[in-house]
């Protein structure tokens, strides 16, 4: 058995194996694989050191380097709900893109939103050096991140802190509100009712906002009996849909706070023997593709800006200088409307 089959079996090569193999020192072997322009090594010696590392199969310690050089390449990720999220997932692959186009890996961790999870992943990701946290909520809203999330530069996402204290990239829910009545007055709708949530929540106050900007704007009056709420889901979007349209005066056009209301708008909409859109347009927001896309009209919708969230907050952690701490701006980011055939 020769030395490399030897060295390969019996455990993980060492840079002491690289060098034995290559006949020199471990000096001269970090100097090599870290490409130390200033080392007067003859390129006959670099070329040894080279084929001894693809022998051998052997990788450099990345903990130790980042340990020398204080750039672990590493940025991380902590998420109550994201990674089971069927759409907020995108905050993740936003990153990743992001984070790899700067030559850097993402490490994610889903807490489930246990505590407990929350301060292992903590301390883990700091163990190891990462260069960045990124704080990540499924849906928009305030948050209190453990203290020891700013031993590193921080950004959060889809979240804040009350004081604002901590940069954060958040969906513009204003504009989308606006950008969803907006889209209905342009295609001739004046009476438009809009079933929001119940529960309070910035996506609530924005979204309303943007509905009553959006009629002042076009000098159409904003009518509160045209604006209902109910929890988000179906069937209490349809029987507050069904109400709306049995009157006399019924809306022509109906905006929903989210798709999984739609669905019991259109509901409604069908029961009382409406056709969409002819005779009652429905946009949605959120765009959940696996609702949006498989209604009949398909729906139009307000998209959330996952991808771009998650892409915006690398880019932010990257463009911060080495340690330090990401100036504590809000980054609104517009959500853009999703055109299929419910309007």
């Amino acid at each position: 058995m020769d030395e490399i089959t030897r060295t390969k079996r019996n455990r993980l090569p060492s840079m002491y194996d690289v060098a034995r193999l290559a006949g020199v020192s471990q000096t001269t072997v970090s100097f090599v694989v870290n490409n130390v322009a200033s080392a007067a090594i003859s390129q006959e010696t670099r070329d040894r050191v080279w084929a001894a590392v693809h022998a051998l199969g052997w990788r450099p310690n990345a903990m130790a380097r980042s340990l020398r050089t204080r750039h672990s390449q590493t940025l991380g990720l902590i998420s109550d709900e994201v990674v089971t999220s069927p759409y907020a997932v995108r905050i993740i692959l936003g990153a990743q893109e992001a984070a790899w186009v700067g030559q850097q890996m993402l490490l994610v961790v889903n807490t489930s939103g246990q505590c407990d999870i929350e301060q292992t992943a903590l301390r883990f990701m700091l163990e190891r050096r990462v260069e960045g946290l990124m704080y990540a909520t499924m849906y928009h809203h305030e948050v209190v991140p453990p203290p020891e999330l700013q031993s590193v530069p921080v950004i959060l996402v889809n979240c804040f802190v009350a004081d604002r204290s901590l940069p954060a990239i958040i969906p513009d829910e204003v504009q989308g509100g606006y950008t969803a009545t907006e889209a209905l007055i342009q295609r001739g709708h004046y009476r438009i009712a809009f079933i929001n949530e119940v529960i309070p929540m910035p996506a609530l106050f924005g979204r309303l906002e943007g509905y009553r900007q959006a009629l002042a704007n076009y000098g159409l009056p904003f009518d509160p009996t045209l604006v209902r709420s109910c929890h988000s889901n179906a069937h209490d979007a349809f029987a507050v849909a069904f109400a709306l349209l049995e009157r006399e005066d019924r809306p022509t056009a109906i905006f929903c706070f989210n798709d999984k209301m739609a669905m019991g708008v259109y509901d409604a909409i069908k029961r009382l023997g409406l056709r969409i859109p002819q005779d009652v347009a429905v946009i949605g927001f959120d765009n959940l593709e696996l609702i949006a896309a498989q209604l009949y009209p398909p729906l139009t919708t307000i998209a959330l800006p996952h991808y771009e969230m998650g892409r915006r907050a690398v880019e932010l952690l990257q463009a911060s200088p080495a340690g330090e701490n990401v100036p504590p701006t809000q980054h609104y980011l517009p959500c853009p409307l999703v055109e299929r055939a419910s309007i």
